[in-house]
């Protein structure tokens, strides 16, 4: 599977495009399967993985019910043959290679896990700040819903066309409860945002500046997302060889 010349259009006029159900059933259980187990403490992790608590949890505004519901997502996955099996997909594979090049890899892993009950928001913001690699044309992410992610879920929202801006300035949001690294934009325009309804297996495909975030999960269940950067051959970076820097993978 990979791109239509329309889709790629679309990816480079608006910063976006959506596949329908790129992953399996079968697959997204794999993934979810092995989230569980590492998260309720069933297998150890793996070297660099890391799990992030919610900020709610983390200053005692809330006592979980179980770890999962403590839980804001899961770091590096890289070293987990299962869930970096998420980024070394076929599918997943050709569609990247269509926008970004034949030759590639990853800068970036998680799993999102939006618990119900949770504030969790996460504030308009633009990926490229968590990355010194350059063009950013040659950067994409990739967001695959787990579980349905409706506006009712806190689904992802993004500001089409605003990829073709710049790096804008970033700080914290003024909210209650704000995530480790939660930064936001300021002074856009709320009304131009689209919500991006998905089923599980759908997937996302984010150009690095376009500008987007998600709400808050209102829906009584789990919002839980795969997600991963990828960078072409061809990135530089004010470190040199960044290729072999923390925990980048060869992927194409």
């Amino acid at each position: 599977m990979t791109l239509s010349a329309e889709e790629v259009e679309q990816y480079h006029k608006l910063g976006y495009v959506l596949k329908k159900s790129l992953f399996s059933s079968r697959e997204l259980a794999a993934y979810d399967k092995r989230f569980h187990e590492f998260i309720m403490g069933e297998r150890s992790l793996p070297e660099a993985m890391k799990i992030m608590q919610d900020v709610m949890v983390v200053k005692g505004a809330v006592t979980p019910q179980t770890p999962i519901h403590g839980v804001n997502k899961l770091l590096c996955l890289e070293n987990d043959e299962v869930l970096f099996g998420f980024a070394r997909a076929p599918q997943l594979i050709s569609v990247v290679q269509a926008l970004i090049g034949k030759e590639f890899y990853s800068i970036a892993s998680n799993v999102f896990n939006k618990p119900p009950g949770l504030d969790g928001r996460h504030p308009m913001h633009q990926d490229l700040r968590y990355f010194k690699l350059r063009p950013a044309k040659s950067i994409v992410g990739v967001w695959t819903a787990m579980l349905p992610a409706t506006r009712e879920h806190g689904c992802l929202a993004v500001l089409p066309g605003s990829h073709q801006g710049v790096l804008m300035e970033h700080d914290l949001p003024d909210w209650a409860y704000v995530n480790h690294g939660f930064y936001g934009v300021r002074d856009i325009d709320f009304q131009a945002r689209v919500h991006i309804d998905m089923e599980p297996g759908d997937t996302l495909f984010l150009h690095p500046l376009i500008v987007h975030g998600s709400g808050r999960n209102r829906s009584g269940e789990f919002r839980r997302a795969i997600s991963a950067h990828f960078a072409a051959g061809s990135c530089t970076s004010e470190r040199e060889n960044w290729q072999s820097v923390g925990m980048t993978r060869r992927i194409a």
